[in-house]
């Protein structure tokens, strides 16, 4: 299966989730960068600088430091260059319908994923 993007990042303070969700990644090949932040301040702080430049966030809602819906309106305000086309996958455990409306609300989400991330759920977003 050819890669699906260039550049993924993925937004999760949990350690364990990302490296479940960076195998997966990985072994269903998704992308040729995975870059994983745990902190979502330092996510948006390379987002700005340009040392990241992702085709793909998947982002957890419930974090400490800032929430996914936090990281969002930090998102909307930024100036970047093909912002419109990156596609932003919430990958959250959160079952709270409040959680599923304010992403699917948000422009610039393109879809809710619960966790955890699958190769069934992975290959949909490949077509």
């Amino acid at each position: 299966m050819p890669v699906c993007y260039k550049t993924c990042l993925l937004i999760d303070d949990n350690y364990i989730d990302n490296f479940v969700t960076r195998k997966i990644l990985e072994s269903g090949n998704f992308a040729e960068n995975i870059i994983v932040h745990q902190s979502p301040t330092d996510a948006i702080e390379a987002l700005r600088n340009g040392s990241v430049k992702p085709d793909v966030i998947f982002l957890d809602i419930r974090m400490p430091q800032m929430t996914g819906f936090e990281f969002l309106q930090e998102f909307e305000t930024m100036k970047m260059d093909d912002k419109d086309k990156v596609k932003i996958f919430i990958l959250s455990s959160s079952l709270d319908p409040t959680d599923l409306s304010n992403t699917l609300n948000n422009k610039y989400v393109a879809q809710f994923l619960h966790k955890p991330l699958t190769h069934e759920a992975l290959e949909e977003l490949c077509t």
